[in-house]
């Protein structure tokens, strides 16, 4: 079960709690929960304010109503636990995926909702409107939700910065214009054209291209990267990120958040850049099913990387 697949499984749950008569018939079915990553001190895996939501509607403490829920999610294919922590917060330990089924599902992801990168207005009192509104409507197709009504509250470029494209360039002033939320002025700083790994703007491209480089050096190795069940070594934090991207998709989507797909390109860059040295053989080693393996991983990895930054609207190189 992936993290997206979560989602829609307690909103089933809490729907059939509701036709079954385990919870008050006029109880609020949600048309969508949030499910994220737990926090530190939590249990599992993957948490949910559900309960909360639904419990006021149906007149009971959120604690009942997340017993009820659980008693029903525990019995769903793809979860292995679900515990009731604090007042009524729902946490999951997921039965484990292997890493072909997270790989193929973050590709499928990616492949399915191709984007089209736009370029900013000129207009410059309009310039942050009109990228971090772009960025949602592209976040908002990829999961086949309507546009709809136009954000709110956008905090213009500051009168002092100036001419933030002319300076660093158009994909690292919308780099800067989507990192922080829509509602906070964005900072633009030299660090913008630093091009070294000190600036996350440069880590995220450059994985990218990293990740381009080694399909290319495998290949003149005499090998290509093949989706197999095969040892992936310590390559857990990739893997971990690349499972949670569709549920960040999702967020950024629900939350109307560009700077959530931000963070997330930023955690799988690093994990990504410190994964390639494990990647290809080194000196007389032969390539092995685990090179091929950790080559489609990083593969992977980089079409994400490359399907992120196009949904926000800037360019992935393929050579820094």
């Amino acid at each position: 079960m992936t993290p997206a697949d979560l989602t829609r499984t307690v909103v089933r749950a809490v729907r059939c709690a509701v036709e079954d008569g385990e919870l008050p018939a006029h109880a609020a079915v949600p048309a969508r929960v949030v499910v994220e990553r737990t926090r530190p001190g939590g249990v599992g895996e993957y948490a949910t304010p559900v309960a909360f939501q639904v419990a006021k509607a149906a007149g009971r403490p959120p604690g009942e109503v997340a017993r009820v829920l659980a008693g029903r999610l525990v019995a769903e294919a793809g979860i292995a636990r679900v515990e009731v922590t604090g007042a009524g917060f729902l946490n999951f330990v997921l039965e484990e995926r292997s890493s072909v089924d997270a790989v193929r599902d973050a590709l499928r992801l990616v492949g399915a909702f191709p984007a089209v990168c736009a370029a900013p207005s000129p207009a410059a009192g309009e310039l942050r409107a009109v990228v971090v509104g772009r960025a949602v409507g592209r976040i908002l197709a990829s999961q086949g939700i309507p546009g709809g009504e136009p954000l709110a509250n956008i905090a213009p470029v500051a009168r002092r910065d100036g001419d933030v494209v002319a300076r660093f360039g158009e994909d690292a002033a919308v780099w800067a214009m989507l990192c922080v939320p829509a509602h906070e002025t964005p900072s633009f700083r030299d660090t913008l054209l630093v091009q070294d790994e000190s600036s996350e703007f440069f880590r995220v491209r450059y994985a990218h291209a990293c990740a381009v480089g080694l399909v290319r050096n495998a290949r003149l190795l005499g090998f290509g990267p093949r989706l197999m069940p095969a040892p992936y070594g310590d390559c857990a934090g990739v893997l971990r990120v690349l499972a949670d991207h569709p549920l960040v998709l999702d967020a950024a989507a629900h939350h109307r958040a560009p700077e959530r797909l931000v963070r997330h390109l930023v955690e799988l860059a690093d994990a990504l850049l410190d994964f390639q040295y494990r990647v290809l053989p080194k000196g007389d080693e032969k390539p092995s099913a685990a090179h091929r393996a950790r080559l489609a991983l990083a593969e992977a990895a980089g079409t994400v990387l490359a399907g992120g930054l196009a949904l926000l609207g800037m360019n992935a190189p393929d050579c820094l």
